[in-house]
């Protein structure tokens, strides 16, 4: 995470993210620089908006993905609720001939 972070410091301070930039901000706070990190790092920002991605990972609600659901609208909600409801009937129905022996008359014609 140090290396994201002094990215985001470079990024932040309007400097260039490159190697040795990079290697600076690492020094400097004390980490232990592996230079293949590094690397890797300035080779995967190389085409990233890093503005831009930040501002997107802010919009994401806390929970990202599990609270998409939730968050997908009134309608989808609401379709979801009835389907579940039409499930929970649908296995009361099964309990209930199950209890009464319909449905071991059903399994013998």
């Amino acid at each position: 995470m140090e290396y994201v972070y002094a990215a985001l410091i470079l990024n932040e301070s309007g400097e260039e993210i490159n190697e040795e930039n990079l290697t600076n901000v690492l020094d400097a706070a004390g980490v232990d620089v592996e230079e293949s990190r590094v690397k890797a790092l300035v080779a995967a920002l190389e085409d990233v908006d890093i503005d831009e991605a930040v501002e997107q990972a802010a919009a994401v609600p806390a929970g990202g993905a599990a609270a998409g659901g939730a968050a997908g609208g009134e309608e989808g909600g609401e379709e979801a609720a009835e389907e579940e409801e039409a499930a929970e009937e649908e296995e009361d129905e099964d309990e209930e001939d199950e209890a009464s022996g319909e449905g071991l008359g059903e399994l013998f014609g």
